[in-house]
C-alpha cells in the first residue's frame, strides 16, 4: 500500500488545527464567532486577532465576538507564551478567514453565476453587479466550514488591509475599567462553596497532626495536601488562618544559603550542553572576564491565583486562568485518575503575570476539594502568602563572559557560559504531573526537575545566549542544574533578561576599554541592517545628553533581538542615582514586523519596560534554610507608581514583513540600558541584580 502523502503545511497553529469550523462561526443573526486557543492574559491579544478575522472577513470589526479558549471546542494551540500569539494564532486565523472568505464567495458564484472576480464583500454581504447576491449569513447553516483548509488562499497585502495595522480600542478594557465580571474571580456558580489551602511555611515539610474542622466547615486532607472547605469565602478564609496556627508540621532545612546561592549555581550537579564551539581566527592581545547574577524571581501578579472545579459523574469541570489549558487538562487527569477525555478546562481571565504562575496549581487545588465535595462548585482562591511563597519562581541564574579583543578593541572571540536551573516546569511535558500539590500527596507523584524549552522555541537558560554582534569565534555552554530545592518555571523572558545584560554591559565595557563610542562600536560589530536601524532611531528620539548633567544623572544604551529571531529592541535609559537608583525617562525603538494594534504593541513594550525596572532595581525573592521570607509585599519589593517612569515608544513600520510579539522584547534592553547608565553616573559596572546600594557597594568591592 502507498503511503499517504504528507499534507502541505499551513501558517501558524493551523497546521495542527485544520478543520476551519474549529476556528470561525457564522450565525444568521449576522454575528461571527472567533474561537482561537491563544488565551487573554492582558496582552490585549484578543483584540489584534479580531482586527485580523475582520480584515481578511471583510466584515466590520463591531460584528467579530471573540470566544475564550476552551478544551471542549477551541483548537488546541498549546501554551499562550514567548511572544508567539501573533505569529502562531493570527496567522493561522488570517489563512483561515482568507479560506473562508473563499469558500463562501466561491458557492455564492457557483449558485447565481456571477464571475468570483465580479463580487464584492461589504461588511459580510456579497454584492454583485446587480445588488446583494448572498452573505455569510445566509449561508450560515450548511457547514460550509465543515473541512480542512486549503493550502492554497489569497491573503489581502498590507495595502488591502484597513484594520489590521490600525489602533483599535481594546475588546477586553470596557468591562475592566467599569468592574464588570470579567476576571475568574468574579465567577459564580449555583451551590458554589468556597476554600483554602493550608500549607506549611517550610519546604519539605510533612504533616504531623491536623485538628478538626472548624464548625460549619469541612476538611480535605491527602497526604500533607490540607484545605478548608465553606459555604462562605469568609468563612473559609478564618478557618484557614485558625488551622494554620494549630497545625503541627515535620520541618527540615531544605534550601542553600542565600549568601551562598552563586557557589550553589556553580557546584550543583548539572547537564552540561555546548550550543557553540567556534574557534577565532586571531588571537586576543586582551580579554574581559564580567560575570552577572541574578536572584530568584517572583511573578508578584497584584491579583492572587484562583480557580473553580466541579466533579460530578466521574467528571471534572475546571474555570481557570492557566495559561496552557490543553496541557492543564493533561495533568489534572493523571492526578485524578480519570482520562482525558473527562476533564474539560474553560479559561477565564486572571491577572496577568507573563509566564507560569501558580494558576494551574490552584487548579489542581480546587479540583481535589471538588472531587471530595462531589456535584457542588469549588472556588479556591490563594492567599498572598500561598502567591508569593509557592508560586514557581524563576531560576536564579550566572552567566560569566570571556570576551578577546585585537588592539583595536574589536571582537575576535566570545565565550559565554550559562548556570541556571531550567525554565519550563509548565503542566503536560513531563512523565509525572508538575503541579504543586501532585507531590504532596498520600500516593504523592514525583515532582520533576525543570527543563529548557527547545532552543527552536527560543530556548531557556540560553534565550538570548547568541549574540547578534560579529564575534570571531564563539564558544557557548549551558548548564541545567538537576538540583532544584526552590521550584522554578518560566517568567517573562525566561533567561534573555540576564544574558542580555551580560552581553550589552560587556559590549558597554568593551567600547570604553578601546575609548569608543558605545554606538559606533554596535554598530561596527552588526551585520543586520534591521538591528542598525533601531540603535540608530533610539539614539536620535533621545536626543543629545544634557550639557551640565547634574550629579547622580547617567544615560545607559542596550539593544537585542529577542530570542534572536524575534522583535528587534533598543533602548536608551535615563537614570538619577542618589540613596537609590531612578529610572526617569526610558526611549524605546522597536522593529516588529507587520503591527497589528500600533497602540496595543506600543503598550505591550512599554508594559515590559516598566516591569523590567522593577526586576532591575527592586525584586529579589529572599529564603533561609527552610523556606521563602520573601512572602509579603513588605517583603518582596515592587516597583511603586511614584517610581514609573516616562516611557517613549516609536515602533519602525514594516508592514510588509511577517509579524512577531513585543510582549518580551524589551525585558533585557531595559534592565542592560539600565546597568549601563548606572555606570554613566557612578563609575560602577553593576553585575549583580538588583541593582540596590548594597548590591552596588558589593561589585564596586568585586571590581577587577
Amino acid at each position: 500500500m502507498t503511503a499517504a502523502a504528507p499534507k502541505p503545511a499551513l501558517p501558524g497553529s493551523l497546521n495542527a488545527n485544520r478543520l476551519l469550523s474549529q476556528w470561525i462561526g457564522f450565525d444568521k443573526s449576522g454575528r461571527v464567532s472567533i474561537r482561537p486557543g491563544k488565551v487573554e492574559i492582558g496582552q490585549g491579544i484578543v483584540t489584534a486577532l479580531a482586527q485580523i478575522a475582520a480584515d481578511e472577513l471583510d466584515v466590520a470589526f463591531e460584528r467579530i465576538d471573540m470566544q475564550p479558549a476552551t478544551t471542549a471546542t477551541s483548537p488546541n494551540e498549546g501554551v499562550t507564551s514567548g511572544s508567539r500569539s501573533v505569529t502562531e494564532s493570527g496567522m493561522a486565523l488570517r489563512h483561515a478567514c482568507a479560506a473562508a472568505r473563499q469558500i463562501f464567495l466561491s458557492v455564492t458564484a457557483q449558485r447565481t453565476g456571477v464571475p468570483l472576480d465580479r463580487i464584492e464583500v461589504v461588511d459580510g454581504r456579497f454584492i454583485g453587479p446587480s445588488g446583494e447576491i448572498g452573505s455569510y449569513w445566509a449561508d450560515a447553516d450548511t457547514g460550509l466550514l465543515a473541512c480542512e483548509a486549503p493550502a492554497k488562499v489569497k491573503i489581502k497585502s498590507a495595502a488591502e488591509r484597513s484594520i489590521a495595522g490600525t489602533t483599535v480600542a481594546r475588546i477586553d478594557l470596557p468591562d475592566k475599567v467599569f468592574g464588570l465580571p470579567r476576571f475568574i474571580h468574579d465567577l459564580r456558580l449555583p451551590g458554589m462553596i468556597f476554600a483554602r489551602v493550608v500549607r506549611p511555611a517550610t519546604r519539605g515539610a510533612r504533616l504531623v497532626e491536623a485538628p478538626e474542622a472548624p464548625a460549619g466547615c469541612s476538611l480535605v486532607i491527602d497526604g500533607n495536601f490540607v484545605a478548608v472547605a465553606a459555604d462562605t469565602e469568609a468563612t473559609a478564609d478564618a478557618a484557614a488562618t485558625k488551622l494554620a496556627a494549630r497545625i503541627r508540621w515535620d520541618e527540615r532545612d531544605t534550601l542553600p544559603e542565600q549568601t551562598e546561592m552563586r557557589a550553589f549555581l556553580r557546584a550543583s550537579p548539572a547537564e552540561k550542553l555546548t550550543l557553540a564551539d567556534q574557534p577565532g581566527r586571531a588571537a586576543p592581545t586582551q580579554t574581559l572576564r564580567t560575570q552577572f547574577y541574578r536572584p530568584y524571581l517572583s511573578h508578584a501578579s497584584i491579583g492572587v491565583c484562583c480557580a473553580v472545579a466541579r466533579f460530578a459523574d466521574d467528571r471534572l469541570e475546571v474555570w481557570s486562568h492557566s495559561q496552557s489549558i490543553f496541557l492543564l487538562r493533561k495533568d489534572l487527569a493523571r492526578v485524578l485518575g480519570l482520562p482525558i477525555e473527562a476533564v474539560t478546562v474553560h479559561h477565564r481571565e486572571g491577572a496577568g503575570c507573563y509566564g507560569h504562575n501558580g494558576a494551574d496549581d490552584v487548579a489542581l487545588d480546587a479540583s481535589l476539594v471538588a472531587r471530595a465535595h462531589p456535584g457542588s462548585p469549588v472556588r479556591l482562591q490563594w492567599s498572598r502568602a500561598d502567591e508569593l511563597g509557592w508560586s514557581p519562581f524563576s531560576s536564579a541564574m550566572l552567566v560569566e563572559i570571556e570576551a578577546g579583543v585585537d588592539a583595536k578593541g574589536d571582537l575576535v572571540d566570545w565565550k559565554h557560559e550559562v548556570f541556571s536551573n531550567g525554565h519550563l516546569l509548565r503542566p503536560g511535558n513531563f512523565d509525572s504531573p508538575s503541579l504543586l500539590a501532585a507531590a504532596e500527596l498520600a500516593t504523592p507523584f514525583e515532582a520533576p526537575i525543570a527543563q529548557n524549552p527547545p532552543l527552536a522555541s527560543g530556548g531557556g537558560a540560553d534565550r538570548n545566549a547568541f549574540p547578534i554582534y560579529r564575534t570571531g569565534g564563539l564558544t557557548l555552554d549551558i548548564h541545567r542544574l538537576l538540583d532544584m530545592p526552590i521550584r522554578v518555571s518560566s517568567l517573562r523572558g525566561l533567561g534573555a533578561m540576564v544574558n542580555v545584560l551580560a552581553i550589552e554591559a560587556t559590549m558597554d565595557e568593551l567600547a570604553a576599554t578601546a575609548g569608543r563610542d558605545p554606538v559606533e562600536y554596535r554598530l561596527t560589530h552588526l551585520d543586520d541592517q534591521r538591528a542598525k536601524d533601531v540603535i540608530e532611531a533610539v539614539v536620535a528620539m533621545a536626543g543629545p545628553r544634557p550639557a551640565a548633567p547634574p550629579d547622580g544623572y547617567g544615560r545607559g544604551l542596550a539593544f537585542a533581538r529577542y530570542k534572536g529571531t524575534s522583535a528587534y529592541c533598543a533602548v536608551v535609559a535615563e537614570i538619577e542615582a542618589e540613596e537609590q537608583v531612578r529610572v526617569r525617562r526610558l526611549w524605546i525603538a522597536a522593529d516588529a514586523g507587520e503591527v497589528i494594534n500600533p497602540e496595543g504593541a506600543a503598550h505591550q513594550i512599554e508594559g515590559g519596560a516598566v516591569q523590567a525596572c522593577s526586576f532591575a532595581l527592586k525584586e529579589a525573592v529572599t529564603f533561609d534554610r527552610r523556606g521563602i521570607t520573601s512572602n509579603a509585599w513588605e517583603t518582596y519589593q515592587i516597583l511603586r507608581f511614584e517610581d514609573v517612569p516616562q516611557v517613549m515608544t516609536q515602533l519602525l513600520p514594516r508592514p510588509d514583513l511577517p509579524p512577531v510579539g513585543v510582549g518580551e522584547c524589551a525585558t533585557g534592553p531595559t534592565v542592560a540600558a539600565i546597568a549601563n547608565a548606572i555606570h554613566d553616573a557612578l563609575g560602577v559596572r553593576p553585575r549583580t541584580m538588583p541593582f540596590t546600594a548594597d548590591n552596588l557597594s558589593l561589585d564596586m568591592g568585586n571590581a577587577p
